[in-house]
């Protein structure tokens, strides 16, 4: 993906007292390699089931500016329990950015979803 404005630290204040920078969030980063992760999984769900995200650790080594590509790569590296466990990577043009691991759940997306309304007495 093209890193655009949206995708800038700088986008994330929600008041006039932040201030952050206009490189690639770490916030983004973590959701493109989330979603490499996701994809990884694709195979592996039933149409009515889904993957979440359960946990990450990672580290964002790198700035990279607005209009470089950025790509994530993650590896399946086993299982823990019911849980999914990826290594997981991000590049731009000049190298690695970031790195760490991720862990995923499959879970039925209705019962997500009520789950999550039950929550708000919905």
């Amino acid at each position: 993906m093209m890193v655009q404005a949206s995708d800038l630290a700088s986008a994330l204040p929600i008041s006039t007292e932040d201030s952050f920078p206009e490189v690639f969030a770490t916030s983004r980063m973590i959701a493109l390699m989330e979603l490499a992760a996701a994809r990884a999984m694709k195979k592996t769900l039933n149409a009515d089931q889904l993957s979440v995200g359960v946990g990450v650790d990672i580290k964002h080594m790198a700035a990279t500016p607005k209009g470089k590509e950025v790509w994530a790569v993650a590896t399946f590296t086993g299982m823990e329990g019911k849980l999914y466990m990826f290594t997981i990577e991000a590049f731009d043009e000049a190298g690695k950015i970031g790195e760490g691991r991720h862990s995923r759940a499959i879970v039925a997306t209705e019962r997500l979803l009520a789950g999550a309304n039950k929550r708000f007495g919905k």
